[in-house]
């Protein structure tokens, strides 16, 4: 499986951007990694590009809430994106947030998955059994 991975808008959380690409390989992807400070069209011309299965959003700053408004949007304007997975992870709003409301906003804006504050092997966990669910 292809997934497209970076960090959105004006982060520069490198590390951890280099964790998620060695994690995801650990366990068979096949990583297109975008960096840092990474557009949101940016992403979808990527997944258009590489043909890719997941796209997966990381966002340390917090900032993701303001750039990834327009997911929704994007998506009816690329085409067969339809069985792209759309995750997203990391600190996802600025200040103190609840998931609880943090996973519905996202999941509106157009995310499939949404892991505000989880660590990274539960988000790729689910990622995969999700996508096994999927499969059947």
């Amino acid at each position: 499986m292809k997934v497209v991975t970076g960090v959105v808008g004006n982060d520069i959380h490198v590390v951890a951007n280099r964790l998620i690409d060695l994690s995801l390989q650990a366990r068979g992807f096949e990583v297109f990694n975008l960096g840092v400070n990474t557009y949101l069209e940016e992403f979808f011309d990527a997944v258009v590009e590489t043909d890719a299965d997941v796209l997966l959003i990381s966002s340390l700053n917090g900032e993701a809430e303001g750039w990834c408004r327009e997911v929704k949007i994007l998506k009816s304007k690329y085409k067969n994106l339809d069985n792209v997975v759309f995750m997203i992870g990391g600190n996802l709003v600025v200040g103190t947030g609840d998931a609880s409301t943090i996973v519905p906003k996202f999941k509106n804006y157009g995310f499939d998955l949404v892991f505000h504050q989880v660590d990274l092997n539960t988000g790729l966990d689910e990622l995969e059994k999700y996508l096994k669910t999927r499969e059947s």
